[in-house]
């Protein structure tokens, strides 16, 4: 097992809803060694379309100007906390 740590921890279960995006191969290739990345490191099999939204949700978390920008304009929803940095 890898001892390293990634900026996405394990997974937790969640509701779903089905979107479709185009991206660069090369940002697919990416996202598949992180996929096997992550999949070595907390032993769970995982594919890059189970972890995009997860690292769009702990991106979004993390970005100062979005909360700033949208903490005024829409009423505070709860939200999981984020994965260990």
């Amino acid at each position: 097992m890898n001892t390293n740590k990634l900026r996405l921890g394990p997974l937790p279960k969640s509701e779903s809803v089905k979107l479709t995006f185009a991206c660069p191969a090369s940002l697919k290739a990416d996202l598949d060694r992180y996929a096997a990345l992550h999949a070595q490191t907390y032993g769970e099999p995982v594919d890059a379309m189970t972890l995009i939204p997860h690292m769009l949700e702990a991106f979004m978390a993390r970005d100062r100007g979005f909360r700033k920008g949208t903490a005024a304009k829409a009423p505070s929803v709860p939200r999981r906390d984020a994965p260990p940095t």
